[in-house]
C-alpha cells in the first residue's frame, strides 16, 4: 500500500475510531445516543431499568460481570466472559461504549475497568448518569430496544497493569513504591475489636470511594482539583506512583480506579478479591484504627 492510499484511508476512517473522552456529560449523551457507532449501556438495577431508562439504552446487570467462588469471594468473570456478555448486547470492538447508572458511576466503573482489560478502544462514563438525566427533564422510556447480537472476540490475555492478585498485594505491603488504597468506609477501614478479621491491610491508606461523587448535585463527579487535594491529604499525590485499590468485594475499588485514571494516574490496579479474599487468610495481618500501620 502506497503512502497516498494509506493517507486516503485515514481520511475516510469513520468518526467512531476517533479518541473517546473518558467522561461525557448528559448534553453529549442527548446529542449522540442515536449515533450508529455508539452503544449506550444502562447499569442501574433491573427494577429501575424496567421503570424507565435513556431511550435506546441496553441493560447490563452488574452481576453479569462477576462470579462467586466456593468460598464466597466475588471475582470478575474474566475477559472471555465479559466478551460474551458484550456480544450478547450487540457490542463489537469498534463501538464507542457509553455507560451510566443511578449510583454516581459505582456500577458503570466496573464495566469501564473490564473494557480496559479487554483492550477496548473507546469507552466513556456519563457524568451524573440517570439521576442527572432525569433532573434535567430529558426523555426516558420503559421500552427495551431491539438489537442483534455481535461478535466480540476475547483477547488471548487481559491487558497488563489492570488487576492485582493476592501475592502482588502482599508484596506491596513491603514496597514503599506502591500505594495500597482502601476505599471502604471509615468504619470498615478502622475495624472493630469485637469483629474478628476486621481492619485494613498493613500500610494501606484510606480514601472512601464516595468522596469522588457530589451526591447533592445530580450525582456528578467532583471537580478534579478538589479530588487531587483530597487524595493528597490522604497521602496519594504522585500520579507516577503505582496504586492498588481494594474494598470489600472489588466493587467500590473499580470506581476508585476510575477516579485515579481520570486524574491522570497511569499505573492503577484493582485487587479484585479485595477483603473477601484477604480476610479469609488467617495467616495474613490486619491493622485496626485509622493509622496505616
Amino acid at each position: 500500500m502506497t503512502w497516498l492510499r494509506l493517507f486516503l484511508l485515514m481520511l475516510l476512517m469513520p468518526a467512531a475510531t476517533a479518541a473517546a473522552p473518558l467522561v461525557v456529560d448528559t448534553a453529549w449523551l442527548a446529542e449522540h445516543y442515536r449515533d450508529p457507532g455508539v452503544v449506550v449501556l444502562d447499569m442501574s438495577d433491573d427494577l429501575q431499568y424496567r421503570r424507565f431508562h435513556v431511550p435506546g439504552a441496553r441493560h447490563l446487570p452488574y452481576g453479569a460481570l462477576n462470579r462467586r467462588t466456593r468460598t464466597g469471594v466475588s471475582l470478575s468473570v474474566g475477559p472471555a466472559g465479559v466478551a460474551r456478555v458484550l456480544g450478547r448486547l450487540g457490542v463489537s470492538p469498534s463501538h464507542h461504549v457509553v455507560v451510566y447508572d443511578d449510583l454516581g458511576g459505582l456500577n458503570a466503573a466496573r464495566l469501564l475497568w473490564e473494557l480496559e482489560r479487554l483492550g477496548h478502544a473507546r469507552y466513556s462514563l456519563v457524568d451524573g448518569g440517570l439521576v442527572k438525566w432525569i433532573l434535567e427533564g430529558r426523555p426516558v422510556t420503559n421500552e427495551a430496544p431491539k438489537f442483534k447480537p455481535a461478535s466480540y472476540p476475547a483477547p488471548a490475555r487481559p491487558a497488563a497493569g489492570t488487576a492485582a492478585g493476592l501475592e502482588e498485594v502482599r508484596a506491596a505491603m513491603k514496597d514503599d513504591g506502591v500505594v495500597l488504597l482502601d476505599v471502604r468506609s471509615r468504619e470498615e477501614y478502622a475495624g472493630h475489636p469485637r469483629v474478628p478479621r476486621s481492619g485494613h491491610i498493613p500500610g494501606a491508606l484510606w480514601f472512601a470511594w464516595d468522596q469522588a461523587v457530589d451526591f447533592d448535585h445530580g450525582f456528578v463527579l467532583k471537580p478534579a482539583d478538589a479530588l487531587r487535594r483530597r487524595l493528597a491529604a490522604a497521602g496519594v499525590q504522585n500520579p507516577g506512583r503505582a496504586v492498588i485499590t481494594y474494598c470489600q468485594s472489588g466493587h467500590r475499588a473499580t470506581h476508585a480506579w476510575f477516579t485515579l485514571r481520570r486524574l491522570g494516574f497511569g499505573n492503577v490496579k484493582v485487587y479484585d478479591g479485595s477483603m473477601l479474599e484477604y480476610g479469609q487468610r488467617k495467616d495474613l495481618p490486619l491493622v485496626r484504627g485509622m493509622q496505616p500501620r
